[in-house]
């Protein structure tokens, strides 16, 4: 595995699903982890199953001040990773406007505020995940769409505006985190089978895979303005 032994990395959204992958998938590679989030609870627990020395810091990317005062102390990170927001699944005419923004403001306004907030080294990196769906929207995914094709648009342009710094995208498809447990395990687990059997790849995503595109973006002085997609290779 490709070192990142001395190096500290930020990973917004670390506390579960992929973000909690790639922190794993850093921790192994020998960097200082710091996990960031807005449950203290699930921050504690998340760092304990990193190990490696990782810790856990409160942070609501939602929220102008908390950004501010999470990266008021001047800290400079070699690399840092935003995996956090929810929101957005429905038909258009069925989202609320106030739900909509929320969305927007969770997701896309929030990887804004770190961007402009994050000191990042010369050296290093910025990584986004956005997903699928912001090039193979389905039904019902209009408003995601639009805010991971947002994402994509803000890392090409900050690779231009940040450079030195390297800013990067990682867009996964289908991966097997606790946001699907809602489906209850039958039909989370029915769906799971289905999207196997319909990927070249012959199964679905884990978090550890999206954290394996991650390092390989931190650590490859060359990439930069990029975008990974990783869906197992989803028409």
């Amino acid at each position: 595995m490709t070192s990142l032994s001395g190096q500290n990395v930020l990973i917004v959204g670390g506390s579960s699903g992929i973000g909690l992958g790639i922190a794993r998938t850093a921790a192994q590679a020998g960097a200082t982890v710091t996990i960031a989030a807005r449950n203290d609870d699930k921050l504690k627990k998340a760092a304990a199953e990193i190990g490696h020395g990782a810790t856990g810091r409160r942070l609501d990317q939602t929220d102008d001040a908390s950004v501010a005062a999470f990266f008021g102390d001047g800290k400079v990170w070699d690399h840092v990773v935003t995996s956090a927001g929810a929101g957005g699944r429905g038909f258009l005419p069925d989202i609320a406007m106030a739900d909509a923004q929320m969305a927007m403001n969770s997701k896309f306004w929030g990887y804004f505020r770190v961007s402009r907030a994050a000191k990042i080294s010369k050296r290093g990196s910025l990584t986004f995940i956005s997903g699928k769906l912001g090039q193979k929207p389905s039904a019902g995914t209009s408003l995601i769409a639009a805010v991971n094709s947002a994402i994509e648009g803000l890392s090409r342009g900050l690779a231009l505006d940040l450079a030195p710094t390297r800013v990067n995208t990682v867009s996964p498809g289908v991966i097997d985190t606790p946001m699907w447990d809602r489906m209850g395990q039958a039909q989370k687990q029915a769906m799971f089978d289905q999207a196997a059997k319909d990927l070249p790849a012959g199964r679905i995503g884990r978090p550890e895979d999206v954290g394996a595109a991650v390092l390989f973006l931190m650590t490859n002085p060359f990439a930069t303005g990029s975008l990974i997609n990783l869906d197992g290779g989803a028409d």
